[in-house]
């Protein structure tokens, strides 16, 4: 277990995040649910894409690092916050920070920030069976509002979109 001194919550991108946040979801999602090359791809891209096009008046990259090594994220996309709400994306943490308060202090950060940008809604995709992050969710306010069967990760599951209102 590393020792808070070692550990940061930090804002904007560093060199290494792409691969380092796409590193964390490809190897979770293959050993909890067997996404592939689709998924991993995915991510990627998604990611890369946003970053890209990262405007730091809308929106917000968090990363949790430990020895400066990204170790979890979370990021607002809110390229389309006035017409579909600001897009919660990329949150996961490392297995072995988990029960530490990082899921939460990520969480905090991003409602925070996109209440005093004054979104009126915030939103995300996720999938059934993700139930620490579902407790999360719904801990910070966010309902579940569809549920559909999906194949946006590479595989079909019971995608479901969370959402919070916030204005």
């Amino acid at each position: 277990m590393e020792p808070m001194a070692e550990l940061e919550l930090a804002t904007g991108y560093v060199p290494g995040a792409v691969g380092r946040i796409t590193e964390l979801h490809a190897d979770h999602y293959h050993r909890e649910w067997g996404f592939g090359l689709f998924f991993e791809a995915t991510v990627a891209a998604g990611l890369s894409e946003f970053l890209v096009r990262f405007d730091d008046a809308r929106d917000r990259l968090w990363t949790v690092r430990v020895k400066g090594r990204v170790e979890g994220s979370l990021a607002i996309d809110a390229i389309k916050a006035e017409v579909e709400g600001a897009h919660l994306r990329w949150f996961i943490v490392a297995p072995h920070l988990h029960g530490r308060g990082f899921g939460n202090a990520l969480m905090k950060e991003a409602v925070t920030f996109c209440r005093e940008k004054n979104y009126r809604l915030v939103y995300l995709w996720t999938f059934a069976g993700l139930l620490a992050a579902r407790h999360l969710y719904e801990k910070f306010g966010f309902r579940l509002v569809e549920q559909r069967e999906g194949a946006r990760w590479g595989r079909v599951v019971n995608e479901q979109r969370f959402v919070l209102v916030l204005g």
